[in-house]
């Protein structure tokens, strides 16, 4: 077992995409969990904290997005919506025959677009999530009620 772990630990020092590729994952996560330290201003902590509490939903929410929701950081939506784009996506080869196409027929450049794809579908649908919370928690009064332009400047 001592081997097969030496021999891996060498692959990954001697191989410099390898290595590359483990240096990115690993600077995301750190910044992902800096992020996920920063707050988002005006919200009512103990609301928050008992809003949590009594909802088993949200705090299996905030075990997900790794805690995110219980300091309502500025990370807490994680990657759920990109992975409901990717979900919504493909679901949509069933109904449009010309992304099935792409997916399945073009190769590695068609799947490379259907990301592509994906990743533009991911922003609207942060938005809308993002959106439906910040609803959430103005109706539980853990955010202050605020004007429709502060709604989108805050």
């Amino acid at each position: 077992m001592w081997d097969a772990f030496t021999r891996k630990l060498k692959l990954i020092t001697e191989d410099e995409t390898l290595r590359t590729r483990i240096l990115f994952v690993l600077a995301a996560l750190v910044v992902f969990r800096l992020l996920a330290a920063i707050p988002v201003p005006c919200i009512n902590a103990g609301q928050l904290e008992a809003f949590l509490n009594n909802n088993q939903f949200l705090g299996l929410l905030n075990v997900f997005s790794g805690g995110g929701f219980s300091n309502l950081s500025i990370v807490m939506l994680g990657v759920g919506p990109y992975i409901t784009a990717s979900i919504v996506m493909q679901l949509m080869t069933i109904l449009i025959p010309k992304l099935k196409e792409i997916y399945q027929e073009e190769g590695d450049a068609g799947r490379m677009r259907f990301m592509q794809y994906s990743r533009y579908l991911t922003v609207p649908l942060a938005l809308i999530q993002a959106f439906g919370f910040l609803l959430l928690l103005r109706q539980n009064g853990i955010l202050p009620t605020l004007d429709l332009m502060s709604m989108f400047t805050s």
